[in-house]
């Protein structure tokens, strides 16, 4: 049985597929697993060996149409349901299968504040697509592979012998970010040593973050890695403290303890750290009790009521503390 799984991007959408990718592959004798995404999220799943073939787009899916209908699939797995998708699956004429998305729920959360979504993980969700094949979630964490040249030496790239706390400090979206001075407030009472990550636009704020703590031992990681360098970086500290991002994903694929603080989004929408059977590994942080929050599913580059109070209004001590309780040896100070 030959099949094609859909999902663009982005990274944590792409990183959340991967139970199905693997699940397909082992549950499903002689299977040959294709995937298209865009090639900026390639390097997710190219190293992926429950993957027999990756397609990758820039911007439409005329670029590997061709390619795509020459493969004569058994089925489509559409993990991204959209226009395009849509799109793709009329010129492809294959049976194909999507997950409940939910457009409708969400909206009604976001916009009237009313909770209509079940209460199931995203990932869960996304086996509704293949449960007609006899597939089933096997309840085991996402995936992420490391090649070999991406492997970070932490002792040699940063001069640390010791466990360390790795913070994830960017997200796409301003809204989806602690503020600079919240990472102040926390990592005040942190002692542990601290590697910053994130990506170009991150390394700003990192600077700043390091400058207003000379003698702490934080270590920048933004910008100067790329995305597998940075999940093995992830991979190797002993906790990470993270916005609702990409890298909050990439860190429950190898059960790293995770603190997740949540800005405009909210975990309702299904998309918070996957620790199937695990949740006693992770926490959420979150200012409860906002009439305005989710005011997105996804973000802004600035708080629409002007105040961001899912983020100002976060306890440093709370989220200190719970850092100190998930931490292996009950202590970030």
């Amino acid at each position: 049985m030959k099949i094609l799984v859909i999902r663009f991007s982005s990274i944590g959408d792409v990183v959340l597929t991967t139970p199905v990718v693997r699940c397909l592959k082992q549950q499903i004798p002689n299977a040959e697993i294709h995937y298209v995404t865009k090639k900026s999220f390639q390097t997710i799943l190219i190293d992926n060996p429950y993957i027999d073939k990756l397609f990758t787009i820039q911007s439409s899916v005329n670029e590997v149409l061709e390619d795509l209908k020459r493969e004569k699939y058994d089925w489509i797995i559409d993990l991204h349901k959209n226009v395009r998708t849509l799109s793709l699956k009329q010129k492809l004429k294959v049976p194909a299968r999507a997950f409940p998305k939910m457009n409708l729920e969400k909206w009604m959360l976001v916009k009237l504040k009313v909770d209509r979504m079940p209460n199931i993980h995203v990932v869960d969700r996304y086996f509704e697509a293949v449960k007609h094949l006899g597939v089933w979630n096997d309840q085991k964490p996402c995936d992420f592979f490391i090649s070999k040249d991406s492997h970070v030496n932490i002792e040699k790239e940063f001069s640390l012998l010791e466990s360390f706390i790795t913070i994830a400090i960017g997200a796409q979206f301003a809204t989806k970010r602690m503020p600079y001075t919240k990472l102040i407030e926390i990592i005040e009472q942190i002692d542990r040593p601290i590697i910053l990550v994130g990506g170009p636009m991150d390394n700003e704020l990192a600077e700043q973050i390091i400058k207003h703590f000379q003698a702490k031992n934080i270590k920048n990681a933004c910008g100067g890695f790329s995305l597998q360098q940075s999940a093995s970086i992830v991979s190797q500290s002993k906790l990470i403290l993270t916005n609702d991002t990409g890298l909050m994903h990439i860190a429950s694929c190898f059960q790293i303890q995770t603190v997740s603080v949540w800005g405009n989004t909210v975990p309702a929408l299904g998309m918070y750290p996957y620790f199937p059977n695990h949740s006693e590994l992770y926490t959420i942080e979150e200012v409860k009790g906002l009439n305005c929050r989710p005011c997105s599913k996804i973000g802004y580059q600035k708080c629409p009521k002007g105040h961001f109070n899912c983020m100002n209004l976060q306890n440093a001590k709370d989220i200190v503390s719970s850092m100190t309780n998930l931490f292996p040896n009950n202590s970030v100070k």
